[in-house]
């Protein structure tokens, strides 16, 4: 069977990645998403099991311990990890596998699966980054300030992605990380194993094409 591909997600908070990634796997029935683990509470409309795991930090370590994570990060004091066994178990049934981690959690990928798909979402300016972090209105003064001293150094590290896409508008932002998906898909290597042709032509499935 045809092995799955790995895209991974980061973004800054307030530029958008949630509400992208749900767009994202309503209109991609190939692409699955990883649901993470993590110890913050669960905001409001937020499901568990559904929009994370939402474990106690004994339990989360308790995990970590086993090797259960394939990365793990502490952000602004709450664990975030994202399952082994799910994300490897997916990969083998074929599947587009949707990763949304922070940055410290993609190089923690990266050295796992280096041809992973790395995309960084951007805000269309530093100024609509803190105008949509204050518009939540969900968090005091002294997280929103935590927030924005994160995010600044989040987006020194987007030259370590191979994609970004600006979310301005989010329709255009939506149909840009969905031509990075279709052109991965789109590699010869993929093409072949999917028509059946790749041992026929010759061609060595354990290179990339």
């Amino acid at each position: 069977m045809e092995q799955g591909d790995i895209f991974v997600i980061s973004a800054p908070s307030g530029a958008g990645k949630t509400t992208l990634c749900r767009r994202l796997l309503a209109d991609d029935k190939r692409l699955c998403f990883s649901i993470s683990h993590t110890t913050r509470r669960p905001r409001p409309g937020e499901i568990d099991g559904r929009d994370y795991f939402f474990v106690s930090r004994e339990r989360f370590e308790a995990i970590e311990k086993d090797g259960g994570f394939l990365e793990w990060a502490e952000v602004h004091g709450n664990l975030y990890g994202t399952s082994r066994s799910q994300v490897f178990e997916r990969l083998k049934e074929g599947a587009d596998v949707l990763l949304d981690v922070d940055v410290q959690g993609a190089r923690q990928i990266r050295r796992t699966f280096p041809d992973a798909v790395f995309i960084f979402i951007l805000p269309p300016s530093w100024r609509e980054l803190e105008r949509r972090l204050y518009a939540r209105g969900s968090e005091d003064s002294e997280w929103l300030e935590l927030r924005l001293k994160n995010a600044a150094v989040e987006l020194d590290a987007v030259t370590e992605y191979e994609f970004s896409v600006v979310n301005n508008e989010l329709e255009t932002a939506l149909e840009e990380l969905k031509a990075i998906i279709l052109a991965r898909r789109c590699r010869t290597k993929r093409v072949l194993e999917r028509a059946g042709l790749a041992g026929s032509l010759g061609v060595q499935c354990g290179r990339n094409v």
